[in-house]
């Protein structure tokens, strides 16, 4: 891990990742997964289990729930019905992490924009985002079908920094998977590692190529130079 002490950085905008950053998705997630399981007479799996793969979406529920691969014969069937399921509960109990409405609210207050860069497709960003209370709070929204391509590849966040316009350099990316990292660093913003989020099975996020760690949401404050006021 590189100096993970907090040092101001010149931002103008924050965007974040949703599934694991903003919002704790994983039980709807891993609802939607037991429904599959349930529908082919599996044993269910405790959330717990598939929790660290929420961010990774479909392929890391099924993966994890199913040791199925995209690779693997039948995934695609497996994958649209956990689709299917997903779509139809969503929100029953996703929420935001603790500290993240405080959080957006001390952002608010300083001036910062702040905006949403997902690879959840809009089908199912658009509700969840409404839902939280998110949509009609934020600057823009990006979602994993915005742009052709989706994180790892910088195009959403740069698309996102278009939006706001803002220079990428005055951004920065807060996620929990190192997609994350990789597409932040592409598009030449600061990135911070959501350490309370899922992580995932890419390792230790401590030796992800990132700006910073933030142990909880009210963290990354610390890493932001006030606006200056006119």
């Amino acid at each position: 891990m590189a100096d993970a002490s907090p040092r101001p950085l010149d931002a103008a905008a924050v965007l974040f990742d949703l599934d694991g950053t903003l919002a704790d998705t994983a039980g709807d997630l891993a609802n939607a997964v037991n429904r599959v399981l349930a529908d082919r007479g599996l044993p269910i799996v405790p959330v717990s289990e598939v929790r660290p793969h929420a961010s990774s979406g479909a392929r890391g529920m099924i993966g994890a729930a199913m040791g199925v691969t995209p690779e693997d014969p039948g995934y695609g069937a497996l994958r649209d019905a956990f689709l299917a399921h997903y779509a139809n509960g969503l929100a029953d109990t996703t929420r935001l992490f603790d500290g993240v409405d405080a959080l957006l609210d001390a952002l608010d207050a300083r001036g910062v924009a702040w905006g949403i860069v997902t690879n959840k497709a809009t089908r199912f960003t658009a509700p969840v985002t409404a839902a939280l209370g998110l949509a009609a709070r934020t600057r823009v929204i990006v979602s994993g079908d915005t742009t052709p391509h989706a994180k790892p590849h910088p195009a959403p966040l740069l698309h996102a920094a278009t939006q706001l316009r803002i220079d990428p350099a005055r951004c920065v990316y807060v996620g929990d998977d190192l997609r994350d990292v990789q597409a932040g660093n592409a598009a030449g913003m600061a990135t911070i590692v959501a350490s309370y989020g899922y992580i995932g099975a890419a390792g230790d996020a401590a030796a992800w190529p990132a700006t910073g760690w933030i142990a909880t949401p009210g963290e990354l404050l610390a890493w932001l130079r006030p606006l200056a006021r006119s």
